[in-house]
């Protein structure tokens, strides 16, 4: 077997606030940071984000490695298998400059000489530049330098292979489809196909169609019927299915992937209403992204004021529940008190550090602008008797360093399919009115 090639890989900052431990994920490759990223590092060091987290984590890890050697001499990383690494100090440059190219001195055009100097030191091997930003990716590639985006953590082939949850099936066989009506439920193997996990079926035999889920712990395929939950009823087939999930209490963790207008904030509140008894309390958050990527800082007011226009769209979808209650119906005096005594509680998902997640039913919304390790750290602190709720649309991200393939619900959805205590449903169909669906289907 023809041995392969030792690339040398050059790491920005946006890649380390990605993941901290990103210097170990090139295999027997050498690894290079320029001192710029360093210094970009020390701006994030404090803060209660999870980048100040990634940004501390690495500057920790680096400081173990190679113990007392110089960090810009090669020096290996830690494994029999892995490369080498190294802090490029100086540049060496020979012909082009980045800042003279951009006419601009600032630390991404540093990066890019970084990258050019290893190139002219080391003619034989290849030198590519790692980014999750794209604008630098493109500038590096501008200067004959090889760039990709970093692709640990990231769902490949997204459009051909992001588990939907849900399979229809044609042409099911009649005698399946009238036990399912009567009995409802058959043995999953008079299906096409075994699933895994809790997957759903919409079964087809002429003119009768049935909505069914895979119970794993039954090896049974069961009936789904449609169900209303706290004054909502299910419009199609995708939200009857979904709140069948967000109802069963053996499934601990639901994703909801879809378009703006299909119903995933409305249906998680909804359903979490209707099992307020089972729960000790109702938490709702979603991530902060503020607007052109500001500090909320700047806004004005005290902390709540400046929180409450990035809530406010939780809030519209629990007013729409309410609106589907008489003025006198004890209902809503019942929601006002959940409210008031923080039954239900609307947070910013950097608030929940800290907090104990035991005996909660806790709905992250706009979950595709998370990174996997903020998804993973917030299932981590799920207690006993906890089910997380996670929304969002991954074609729709407000982060500049996260895509349709590398965001944290794209991430959870393709590596925990299959897991009994996992449910994920994708809702297609917009809802939300004829102009919202115009919007999504044509613009």
């Amino acid at each position: 077997m023809k041995k392969r090639e030792r690339k040398i890989f050059v790491l920005d900052t946006s890649v380390i606030l990605y993941d901290h431990s990103a210097i170990e994920n090139f295999q027997e490759h050498d690894v290079a940071i320029p001192i710029q990223v360093l210094e970009e590092l020390d701006t994030f060091k404090k803060g209660n984000d999870t980048i100040n987290f990634e940004a501390r984590e690495f500057i920790r890890h680096l400081d173990g490695v190679g113990h007392n050697d110089l960090l810009t001499d090669w020096v290996p990383l830690n494994g029999p298998t892995k490369g080498k690494f190294k802090v490029v100090a100086k540049h060496d440059l020979n012909g082009v400059d980045a800042t003279k190219v951009f006419q601009d001195g600032k630390n991404d055009h540093q990066i890019i000489n970084a990258a050019l100097t290893l190139q002219r030191q080391h003619k034989d091997r290849k030198v590519v530049l790692v980014s999750k930003d794209v604008a630098l990716r493109l500038k590096a590639k501008s200067l004959n330098i090889l760039a990709e985006d970093y692709l640990t953590g990231k769902v490949r082939d997204l459009g051909r292979n992001l588990f939907t949850g849900l399979t229809v099936e044609e042409n099911t066989d009649d005698a399946v489809v009238e036990d399912l009506f009567i009995q409802g439920s058959v043995d999953v193997k008079k299906l096409a196909q075994e699933p895994q996990g809790n997957h759903f079926f919409i079964l087809r035999s002429g003119k009768k169609n049935v909505l069914a889920k895979y119970d794993p712990r039954t090896n049974t395929v069961t009936r789904v019927e449609k169900q209303a939950v706290f004054g909502i009823t299910p419009k199609n087939a995708e939200q009857a299915l979904a709140i069948s999930a967000l109802m069963d209490p053996e499934i601990r963790l639901v994703t909801m992937q879809g378009a703006a207008g299909t119903g995933k904030t409305l249906l998680a509140l909804a359903c979490a209403m209707e099992q307020r008894r089972d729960y000790r309390q109702i938490f709702i958050t979603r991530p902060v992204v503020p607007l052109s990527n500001k500090d909320i800082g700047y806004l004005p007011g005290d902390i709540q004021s400046k929180m409450d226009p990035y809530m406010q769209p939780i809030w519209d979808n629990l007013k729409l529940i309410r609106s589907n209650f008489e003025k006198n119906d004890s209902t809503l005096k019942r929601i006002d008190e959940m409210v008031e005594n923080e039954k239900i509680t609307v947070s910013p998902l950097a608030y929940i550090r800290g907090r104990s997640l035991s005996n909660i039913f806790f709905i992250v919304d706009e979950a595709q602008n998370l990174t996997p390790l903020e998804v993973k750290t917030v299932i981590s602190r799920a207690g006993e008797g906890t089910k997380i709720v996670f929304t969002g649309d991954v074609h729709q991200i407000d982060t500049p360093y996260l895509d349709s393939e590398s965001n944290g619900l794209s991430y959870l959805i393709d590596k925990a399919k299959g897991d009994p205590l996992f449910a994920h449903i994708t809702l297609s169909k917009g809802e939300r009115s004829a102009l919202a669906n115009l919007a999504n289907e044509r613009l």
